[in-house]
């Protein structure tokens, strides 16, 4: 397909942060962006605010204004089969593409640098397209997260590279080609759509087969995958070395095949960030970026909204929210806590992610949320999953080794909260926990 041949691009699902980042590339590439969603978000509203036409109700005879010849339908896996736009579009010979397609469209004619993993690709993204802009690197980032040094899931400066997240969820990362690829993790997820974990492992193999001739491949110490490994203290092609903490920020070297980067700053919190941190600054190594410019570019990386977003940050109260929802997740947003606060009184309020997850990974969360010293309980947020008999979070809370544990309702979480003894508070989940955040912190700082 000719992308130059499209007038309208219609994005059915527009407000979900991969298919507003493409709605944003679309727009600023002079096409004419229109879109669907469920409900008005600041994402959507932020879109509207560029100029982009978005509507909130499931309207068919809406989709009937628009030409099949001259307008590209992009929709996310999200969106239920029942549709009636979605539908319209299919029935009416229009070309409807999965988001993932269009990623692997608008890149194939790019120098592509693609990062895949069970965790940690929207952070390693996001410094990754850092890293490379301060670097004066004509590219395209597309982001999993709003990042907070340009409040956005764009990075816009170039067409020449693109970079991406690589995303395993319906195998969706098969349609990329990229030049060089990392791969941070395999730990087993989105089993509602693998079955197990030999077929999740399968699916990242045939993504390593998706590298353009000559390409180049990353790969986590340990991973059972041929490639250029990185690791933390190890013996890794690409290791960190030498770290040190000092006033909240990491300090360490990066050895690398050919050189040694010293005395390098990072300013964000728990080993998982520093991992990511150091996969990006490989790629970036690899691409050709000068190591001087690399280090002052990571040094003012500011990170991504909800990965470990400090809303609070005192000596008597910190309030802190993350997006982790998945026990390996919890227990690397756990790591780093007790990392920067050791000996500090922890608050971690959960709130489980499908109940298809809740119930492959209930023994799993059950140990990782049990090591907190305190832990709040929400309701599962189901998403896009109808109920499992059985599967609750009363269920997944017995399961939970803790003896400060209490199921807590959205309604009554802020005076929860304000009753607790806590010096961190820590909210994690990938639902609409979100949405609760600016609540809790006003209260927080009204009550302080």
């Amino acid at each position: 397909m000719n992308l130059s041949n499209i007038h309208t691009i219609y994005f059915v699902g527009i407000g979900g942060i991969g298919m507003s980042a493409l709605a944003r590339y679309f727009h600023a590439n002079n096409k004419e962006v229109v879109g669907y969603d469920k409900t008005e978000t600041e994402i959507t509203k932020s879109l509207e605010a560029l100029g982009v036409k978005v509507h909130y109700s499931d309207d068919a005879s809406y989709a009937s204004s628009f030409k099949n010849e001259d307008t590209l339908v992009v929709y996310t896996p999200a969106i239920p089969k029942i549709h009636g736009e979605l539908n319209y579009f299919f029935d009416n010979d229009f070309q409807v593409l999965k988001r993932s397609e269009v990623l692997g469209l608008i890149t194939e004619n790019t120098f592509c640098l693609a990062v895949a993993g069970t965790h940690g690709k929207t952070t390693t993204t996001s410094i990754l397209g850092h890293l490379m802009h301060e670097c004066n690197v004509p590219l395209t980032a597309f982001l999993g997260g709003i990042t907070e040094n340009y409040n956005s899931n764009l990075i816009l400066k170039g067409n020449e590279v693109s970079v991406v997240e690589a995303d395993e969820f319906d195998r969706s990362f098969l349609t990329l080609s990229p030049n060089l690829a990392c791969i941070t993790s395999m730990d087993a997820d989105h089993l509602d759509i693998y079955g197990s974990k030999d077929e999740l492992t399968k699916s990242f193999e045939d993504f390593t087969k998706q590298l353009k001739p000559n390409g180049k491949l990353f790969v986590k110490n340990g991973l059972p995958l041929k490639g250029i490994t990185y690791g933390i203290e190890d013996d890794a092609d690409y290791s960190v070395q030498n770290i040190k903490i000092e006033n909240g920020t990491y300090v360490f070297d990066v050895k690398t095949p050919e050189a040694v980067l010293k005395n390098l700053h990072f300013n964000l919190p728990g080993r998982h960030n520093l991992s990511n941190a150091l996969i990006a600054l490989a790629m970036s190594v690899e691409y050709g970026c000068p190591h001087q410019q690399l280090a002052k570019a990571l040094a003012s990386y500011k990170g991504v909204k909800r990965r470990f977003s400090y809303h609070i940050k005192t000596d008597d109260l910190v309030f802190i929210d993350d997006y982790a929802h998945h026990p390996e997740e919890i227990n690397a947003v756990h790591q780093a806590v007790r990392e920067m606060y050791p000996n500090k009184k922890v608050l971690a309020i959960f709130q489980p992610h499908l109940f298809s997850r809740t119930q492959d990974f209930a023994d799993e969360f059950a140990i990782s949320l049990a090591k907190f010293d305190e832990l709040f309980l929400l309701d599962i947020y189901p998403a896009r999953e109808l109920p499992i008999k059985g599967v609750n979070s009363s269920w997944l809370l017995s399961k939970i080794d803790n003896n400060n544990k209490k199921l807590v309702s959205k309604e009554h979480l802020i005076n929860e909260i304000k009753s607790t003894q806590a010096d961190i508070v820590l909210t994690i989940g990938a639902g609409d926990i979100g949405a609760e955040v600016e609540h809790i912190k006003n209260a927080l700082q009204i009550a302080n």
